[in-house]
């Protein structure tokens, strides 16, 4: 919302405050002596949130091309389909969890405001960043899916 009124300062300071609440809910979680299933669950799902928004408004601005934010897309739903029928919620591994922050990383800098110092170079990294991140999630994903030796495919 605060992208499409054209409010990017504020914008960027949301999307960081809540970037750093997720991660700082998922380090008390593990001081707390590991989270539940339903965390397991709830929090991929929070980060898509926080990470689809801004990506939708990048494509629909013409800043990210439209096909490599649908295939995103596409990852988060499978992944999410594949995470509702796990009996464990299927806690994110460590690839899942990179590209999360690789991708916020990247968010934060495509969204950097025009009027901030250094834009250009920032958007540029971000956009640089973006692409690895794209990687990332489709090798993540495959791993996800992969059968596991030992356990059957849900």
């Amino acid at each position: 919302m605060a992208l499409q009124a054209g409010w990017q300062p504020l914008a960027w300071w949301l999307l960081l405050i809540a970037g750093l609440s997720d991660a700082a809910d998922g380090w008390l979680a593990r001081r707390a002596g590991g989270g539940t299933s339903w965390g397991a669950r709830l929090d991929p799902l929070t980060d898509k949130v926080l990470i689809v928004a801004p990506l939708l408004w990048l494509a629909s601005n013409q800043q990210l091309p439209l096909w490599a934010v649908w295939l995103l897309l596409a990852r988060e739903l499978l992944i999410s389909g594949w995470r509702a029928a796990a009996d464990d919620g299927a806690p994110a591994s460590s690839g899942g969890k990179a590209k999360t922050i690789l991708q916020f990383v990247s968010l934060l800098m495509l969204l950097w405001p025009m009027n901030w110092s250094g834009h250009q170079q920032l958007t540029q990294l971000g956009w640089c960043l973006f692409w690895p991140s794209l990687l990332l999630a489709l090798s993540s994903a495959a791993n996800y899916l992969r059968p596991q030796s030992g356990t059957h495919q849900h």
